[in-house]
């Protein structure tokens, strides 16, 4: 079974649902899915949310090796992503010499904006946290009174985790940032796409690239056939 958690907010309702129903599609086997839901969180997380946080699931994304019982490996996404290739591929990329496995992006925001109007916090490491592969058993010290009490560049940048040789690297093509990055040539699609600036489900990002990806898959999840 591959354990996948991803990040919901009610503002992008529209965007978790397309991207459960890409991974559904693409994958060979089977999958569980659990929404990291703040309101399903009351009994272990009650921080308030900061500007900073632009999402409901900013920082409780770590949570999910407590939400695993620390045991085996999860994997975390954001839910503004579509995937387009099998997730039984990712899957296989675990490594257990690492605690914990990402797309080591190296680039500086385009804007000072994101969607809603939210704040683009900058910052090192910027992205890695949005697709992360959990080796549960080794993040032990994410204990929900860690992520419910400490900086969100703590969380964010890994510094829970020392030393940063203990972070193993997947490829880039599993967290493709839209708007931040050239389209891949040849028409090739990337396995992940990351409309981390605001996918098309929002008014100001309509014309997208790879809009019409998600908008297929959007279509797919609301059709009754």
């Amino acid at each position: 079974m591959i354990r996948i958690f991803i990040g919901y907010d009610p503002r992008e309702k529209v965007a978790y649902h397309a991207l459960v129903q890409s991974i559904i599609e693409n994958s060979s086997e089977p999958v569980s899915i659990t929404p990291i839901a703040k309101k399903h969180l009351g009994n272990i997380y009650q921080r308030t949310r900061s500007v900073k946080e632009s999402t409901e699931f900013s920082l409780t994304r770590f949570l999910t090796p407590y939400l695993s019982d620390f045991d085996g490996w999860s994997i975390f996404m954001d839910c503004d992503m579509i995937v387009t290739s099998d997730i039984k591929k990712l899957w296989e990329l675990r490594d257990n010499q690492y605690t914990v496995m990402c797309v080591k992006h190296d680039y500086t925001p385009s804007s000072e904006r994101k969607f809603l109007d939210q704040i683009q916090t900058v910052y090192p490491k910027k992205n890695w946290s949005s697709v992360m592969l959990f080796n549960n058993a080794k993040c032990t010290s994410l204990t929900p009174e860690v992520v419910q009490h400490e900086d969100g560049l703590f969380l964010h940048q890994f510094k829970w985790l020392e030393p940063e040789g203990l972070i193993g690297e997947i490829p880039h093509t599993w967290n493709f940032l839209v708007g931040e990055e050239e389209k891949l040539a040849d028409e090739k699609l990337p396995d992940l796409i990351h409309y981390t600036l605001g996918g098309p489900y929002f008014d100001d990002y309509k014309g997208c690239d790879y809009e019409e990806i998600w908008n297929d898959y959007y279509s797919k999840a609301t059709s009754a056939g």
